[in-house]
C-alpha cells in the first residue's frame, strides 16, 4: 500500500505556514508515497451548507493556506513523492489560469503532480469568486476540456459556453499529461468520473463504520461498468482513497482503515488528511512515522 498525507494547510497544523517544506522534506524521508493540499477559500460565520453534514464549518478553517503555493514549496524540496490536490474546486479558476498554475508545479516536480478536482460544497465561496453555483458541472466540464487542449495541443484554444480560451501559442507543457482524479458520489458525478477521469477519489472517515465492500468495491465496480458502456477499458479506472479522521479518531482507527483496504479491495493508493488530528508540524510528523511503522507502506 502506498501511503500519503496531507501538506500543513489548515488550522494549528498549518501554524503560520513555516512548517511546510520541513513537513515535506521529512514525510519523504520517512518513506510517504504523496503529499496532498485541499482548496478552501472561506470559514463563513454563518453559512447556508456546513461541512460534512453538519451546520457549522470547522474552526480549523479559518487558518487556510493556498494550495499551489503549499505544492510549489513541497516540489522544491522533494523528489520522489507525488503531489496531489484534494481537490481544486474547478470551477472556481478561469481555465488558462488552472492550466499555467498546474503545469508550472508539474514542471517543477519533474512531473510528480496528480491533480484531484471537484465542484466544492460552500455556497459563500462561490458568491466570493463570482461564479454562480448552479453551474458548477457545466463548468468543471468545459475545465476538463480546456485542460486537455492546453496540455496536449499547440496553439491551443477553448470555446465553451463558459469558459474561452483564445487561439495561443503555448509550447509549455506538463512533463507528462497529469493523471486526473474526480470527487463525488452524485450519480451525474460518476458519469463524468468513468467517462473521463483517471481514477475516483472516494472518502472514509475513521472511527465511523468502513465496510470496504460497500464503501469502496461496489461503486468502483459501478464505475468500472459506466466506463466499459462509455467506450473506455475499465482497467484503466483507478482509485484512491482519502482517509480523514474525525478529532476523536486514534491512530489505530486509521491503520485499521489502511489495512482493510489493502486487505479487502484492489486499492493501493490512499492518503490521510490530518487536518484535525495533528495539533503542529512536530505532532503531525510523529502520526507519520507512527502509522508507516504500523503498516506496510510500498514507495511512490
Amino acid at each position: 500500500m502506498r501511503i500519503g498525507f496531507t501538506l500543513p494547510q489548515f488550522g494549528p497544523f498549518a501554524g503560520d505556514g513555516s512548517g511546510v517544506t520541513r513537513f515535506a522534506r521529512r514525510a519523504e524521508e520517512l518513506g510517504v508515497a504523496s503529499l496532498w493540499v485541499g482548496d478552501r477559500l472561506l470559514a463563513p460565520v454563518h453559512p447556508k451548507v456546513g461541512y460534512g453534514g453538519s451546520d457549522a464549518i470547522p474552526a480549523e478553517f479559518a487558518v487556510r493556506l493556498d494550495p499551489f503555493a503549499l505544492l510549489a514549496a513541497a516540489a522544491a524540496v522533494t523528489e520522489r513523492v507525488r503531489l496531489g490536490t484534494n481537490v481544486l474546486n474547478a470551477p472556481w479558476y478561469p481555465p488558462a489560469l488552472l492550466a499555467r498554475s498546474l503545469t508550472t508545479i508539474d514542471a517543477l516536480s519533474g512531473g510528480r503532480l496528480v491533480p484531484g478536482l471537484g465542484t466544492g460544497w460552500s455556497p459563500e465561496e462561490y458568491e466570493a469568486v463570482n461564479v454562480p453555483m448552479t453551474e458548477r458541472g457545466a463548468r468543471l466540464d468545459e475545465c476538463l476540456d480546456a485542460l486537455e487542449a492546453l496540455w496536449t495541443t499547440d496553439p491551443a484554444e477553448y470555446r465553451g459556453r463558459h469558459w474561452t480560451v483564445p487561439e495561443t501559442h503555448d509550447s509549455f507543457k506538463p512533463v507528462r499529461t497529469p493523471p486526473v482524479y474526480l470527487a463525488g458520489y452524485a450519480p451525474a458525478a460518476m458519469r463524468r468520473i468513468a467517462r473521463r477521469a483517471a481514477g475516483w477519489l472516494p472518502v472514509v472517515t475513521p472511527p465511523a463504520e468502513y465496510d470496504p465492500a460497500t464503501a469502496i468495491v461496489a461503486p468502483l465496480a459501478h464505475l468500472r461498468q459506466l466506463a466499459a458502456e462509455a467506450g473506455r477499458d475499465p482497467a484503466e479506472l483507478g482509485a484512491i482513497l482519502r482517509i480523514y479522521p474525525r478529532a476523536c479518531a486514534g491512530v489505530a482507527d486509521v491503520v485499521t482503515a489502511i489495512e482493510r483496504t489493502a486487505e479487502d479491495t484492489d486499492l493501493r493508493d490512499v492518503f490521510v488528511d490530518l487536518t484535525f488530528t495533528a495539533r503542529s508540524t512536530d505532532h503531525a510528523l510523529e502520526l507519520v512515522e507512527t502509522i508507516l511503522g504500523r503498516t506496510s507502506p510500498e514507495p511512490a
